[in-house]
């Protein structure tokens, strides 16, 4: 007969980082990455597709798909198992979906064609 499972025997699942906490992680690494132009933009109460947005520049197609695979990887490190991306290998633009935090790296003169913070001008940047 096997002994009743006690408290310590409970798997208890740690608590997936909060969309502050996702956005911290984000900025940290793209500065890491010697990301230009980082801009957070507060869409809490605009949207319901996400919380912040942020955009960021690489400097070459190298630099930009360097930057999304470290932070891929940042936020799988911390329990993120869903993110999802678009714009890999191309890398002139990649986007990064890690639910609560969008991510947009372009290289700068894709940046400037599509001017996405335009669309968000009146939002709060953070």
């Amino acid at each position: 007969m096997t002994p009743p499972a006690t408290v310590s025997d409970a798997k208890v699942s740690e608590a997936l980082p909060d969309a502050a906490e996702i956005l911290a992680l984000v900025q940290a690494r793209l500065e890491d990455d010697k990301s230009e132009d980082i801009v957070s933009i507060d869409l809490r109460g605009k949207t319901s597709i996400a919380d912040y947005m942020v955009v960021a520049s690489g400097r070459s197609q190298r630099h930009v798909g360097a930057i999304a695979e470290h932070l891929i990887e940042a936020l799988k490190a911390v329990g993120i198992k869903q993110v999802r991306v678009e714009g890999q290998p191309a890398c002139d633009w990649v986007l990064i979906d890690a639910n609560d935090v969008i991510v947009h790296v372009f290289q700068p003169e894709v940046r400037n064609f599509y001017n996405i913070e335009k669309m968000w001008a009146g939002t709060p940047r953070s």
